[in-house]
């Protein structure tokens, strides 16, 4: 699961399962830094990313704003100063798909690239 940040969204119908623990737990894996929490009643991954100003930050939830809509899957982005929190899970079947692990990776991967960027600067 290595080259989860590769793959792409799959359309999810209502009524598509959940992941189960067991995949979630091996899913994981490859987002170490990202965690399972029950937030609003519902199983979501959560990951709380950290800048130095806030038009970085600002930045970056633009940058996860577009990939949600080229991959057709949304999240909610908190973005405040200093920081931007952000949940990836499934509207549609109220819970964890295989979807948002992708959409974890693919975070991580801009998160790394802004960083990188920064570094340079």
């Amino acid at each position: 699961m290595t080259d989860l940040h590769k793959q792409h969204c799959e359309a999810c119908k209502l009524g598509a399962p959940v992941v189960t623990d067991q995949q979630a737990n091996e899913l994981i894996l490859s987002i170490p830094s990202w965690r399972r929490q029950y937030h609003e009643g519902v199983d979501k991954l959560i990951r709380q990313f950290h800048f130095m100003e806030f038009k970085d930050a600002f930045e970056f939830s633009y940058k996860i704003a577009n990939l949600a809509e080229r991959e057709q899957h949304h999240p909610a982005i908190l973005t405040e100063w200093g920081k931007v929190t952000v949940y990836w899970w499934t509207h549609k079947i109220n819970g964890l798909h295989v979807n948002d692990f992708v959409m974890a990776a693919k975070t991580d991967v801009i998160a790394k690239l802004m960083l990188e960027k920064q570094a340079a600067s």
